[in-house]
């Protein structure tokens, strides 16, 4: 939900679409995502010794996955219930934070498979053997760390209005200045470097697999196109138009705020809750990559 106040002169935004399009989104995610991730963990098991040193990356973007899907719950009966939280201020910024944590910890390990397929794909003797398990596991904190850093500041804008039950995703109208400075910042660190390096990462491998004329390459080609197109898909549908009407939404609120109103903020506003929906859908769309991320060659 979006804390939009509006005054006297900016339009009132409709929140209808919200509560039948978000809980729709809930049921469905955490139904296949949960199956999904739960068959991606028994597939992380059975095949260990099999997947290389980016088990570690996928067993943790599993375990974000899974700690997200339980909030969707609460966060159900939030939307059915007209928007009302029963559930506590603490346990709201909870399910607030756990939301960033998978958003951000998706991409955040999904670039540490793609670096690792770079160096198997395109320097594969400098890296044969020397990429230890606990350099995995290293890197694997690092990005908790980094992705907990981005993601504690917002717990500390409020969620709510003062006697009133919500449980606001981003913040109420007080705060929406230094909110929007603090999700572009976040846009930026957490989402546009990842995006550039796995941009940067398989266009050298594109580069790569094209030149190499082996018939034995056929399969790993395969692989790895099949990993691009998840990778793309996760991108196109997930991260990227939730980041951009995320970020146009909040702008639209701090215009509102200065009495500067214009007709399609609310279209903004419906577009916004879409992306939102989609951006959820990582959660789902996550068990492909377990398919596609092995890597013999580290």
């Amino acid at each position: 939900m979006e804390a939009n106040l509006t005054n006297g002169i900016c339009k009132q935004v409709n929140f209808n679409f919200t509560q039948v399009f978000i809980p729709t989104v809930y049921v469905n995610v955490f139904v296949f995502g949960l199956v999904g991730n739960c068959f991606g963990l028994k597939s992380v098991h059975d095949n260990w010794a099999k997947l290389g040193n980016t088990n570690i990356f996928v067993l943790n973007l599993c375990v974000a996955d899974i700690l997200y899907l339980f909030t969707l719950p609460f966060l159900l009966d939030y939307y059915v219930k007209d928007q009302t939280w029963n559930f506590g201020d603490v346990f709201c910024k909870t399910t607030r934070f756990l939301f960033s944590i998978n958003l951000y910890g998706s991409i955040g390990f999904l670039t540490c498979i793609s670096v690792y397929r770079y160096l198997g794909i395109v320097h594969p003797l400098r890296v044969k053997g020397r990429i230890r398990p606990h350099y995995s596991i290293g890197i694997t904190a690092l990005v908790w760390i980094l992705v907990s850093v981005q993601s504690l500041p917002d717990v500390f804008f409020e969620k709510s209005y003062a006697n009133k039950k919500a449980c606001f995703d981003t913040t109420g109208d007080t705060s929406i200045d230094s909110y929007l400075t603090y999700s572009i910042t976040r846009a930026v660190t957490g989402f546009a470097v990842p995006l550039l390096i796995m941009v940067c990462c398989y266009g050298h491998v594109a580069v790569t697999l094209f030149n190499k004329k082996d018939s034995g390459d056929a399969m790993l080609k395969l692989r790895c196109l099949r990993l691009v197109m998840i990778l793309a898909l996760l991108f196109s549908i997930c991260f990227i138009p939730f980041h951009i009407f995320r970020n146009l939404n909040l702008q639209t609120r701090v215009w509102k705020k200065k009495l500067f109103c214009r007709g399609w903020y609310a279209n903004i506003y419906v577009a916004n809750q879409i992306s939102h929906g989609l951006a959820c859908l990582n959660s789902a769309i996550n068990p492909l990559v377990y398919l596609f991320s092995s890597d013999e060659r580290l």
